[in-house]
């Protein structure tokens, strides 16, 4: 059965967008692509804020909608698939707010289901997150229920860490000796692109360059790394919310020092580095092997910086065993979209906090 996985991250720059042929013990990869989103589109998804309106939060909603429709549109007639062979796509959206720490919690996402299965005429799952939350889960991350069917190793401890706008952390213990915990860690690529796209007007910064042309300035990553996020007990997700430039500034002010842009933006690919070595350093010293995912994987500098944190582990990318990084979350949603119409629970509470399995999603028809 083919499914489709949408999902567009904290940078809002692109749809990724995965075919698979899925089945209760088997995954086919077909395709994964990129969709661009218009510069316009990415431009206001980008200065969402929790002052936004309403009527910039709706025209955003149907707006995003229709470039996710049109991103399968595109992605069918290139594989030569009609919307007749597709059971369902599985769409996260865009996420605008997660703050599962509010009272009472509450998260956000954006892109109209019903835009996406009027433009395709596929069966649209969507709103993932919110099921989980009313069991009185984190919503997030829900990566990790895939990456335990894909993933888990009898041989070895492993992690599955997901470096996107935030990273995350999948514990899965070999030979299923434990149970599956996860958590986010903080900051992935969001703060590193924000900075960026402030500075330089670039989306993100290429193979790390800027950042390696700069200098790790201790008092400053002393500082954020004292946040109380990085100590808090699992479990526990974020967003930008929490991290981003404001937050940023609230420690650059602190100092009293004016600081070399690069060697900003050197102190945050440390505090990414250094935030995931810690999390995994302190919840799962056990682990033998750590598969990389998402757009962080694409960062050499802060690859090998990762690996000097985390001697004797061995750090590999999920394509090593045949999952093309860059389609992790895409497939993610697109199996979670199976799980929903199969009426399977797809939350795992050890990893959310929530007080029991949920089925998860909500169905849209053409």
């Amino acid at each position: 059965m083919y499914y489709i996985g949408l999902m567009s991250g904290t940078s809002a720059d692109a749809i990724d967008a995965a075919l698979a042929d899925i089945s209760s013990d088997g995954l086919e990869i077909l395709d994964y692509r990129q969709y661009p989103l218009a510069a316009d589109l990415q431009q206001a998804l980008r200065k969402i804020s929790l002052s936004s309106s309403v009527e910039e939060i709706t025209e955003l909603d149907v707006l995003t909608g229709r470039h996710f429709g049109q991103a399968v549109v595109a992605l069918l007639k290139v594989n030569g698939i009609t919307a007749q062979q597709v059971r369902a796509i599985g769409s996260h959206g865009q996420t605008i707010m997660h703050l599962p720490g509010a009272t009472p919690a509450r998260t956000m996402q954006i892109g109209d289901p019903n835009q996406i299965s009027s433009l395709t005429g596929i069966t649209t799952v969507a709103d993932f997150r919110r099921a989980d939350m009313a069991a009185g889960g984190q919503g997030a991350p829900l990566a990790p229920a895939f990456h335990a069917w894909r993933l888990r190793s009898d041989l070895s401890n492993r992690i599955v860490l997901n470096i996107g706008g935030i990273a995350n952390i999948t514990i899965l213990p070999a030979a299923h000796a434990g149970e599956v915990r996860g958590f986010d860690t903080g900051p992935g690529n969001t703060l590193m692109d924000a900075w960026i796209q402030q500075c330089l007007k670039q989306d993100f910064d290429e193979l790390g360059r800027w950042a390696a042309s700069g200098k790790v300035r201790e008092d400053l990553i002393k500082l954020m790394l004292a946040d109380n996020y990085f100590s808090a007990p699992y479990p526990k997700s974020t967003g930008k919310d929490h991290f981003n430039l404001a937050w940023l500034a609230s420690f650059t002010e602190k100092t009293g020092k004016t600081y070399r842009k690069e060697d900003i933006q050197a102190t945050l690919l440390e505090l990414t580095a250094a935030s995931i070595a810690y999390a995994i350093s302190t919840s799962a010293p056990e682990t033998e092997e750590v598969l990389t995912c998402g757009g962080g994987i694409h960062n050499p500098v802060l690859m090998q910086r990762l690996q000097s944190l985390l001697p004797g582990i061995a750090i590999k990318s999920t394509g090593d065993y045949g999952i093309n990084p860059d389609a992790v979350e895409a497939l993610t949603f697109a199996w979670l979209a199976r799980q929903r119409l199969e009426n399977i629970p797809a939350n795992l509470p050890s990893v959310t906090g929530a007080k029991n399995p949920a089925i998860l999603g909500g169905i849209y028809e053409p």
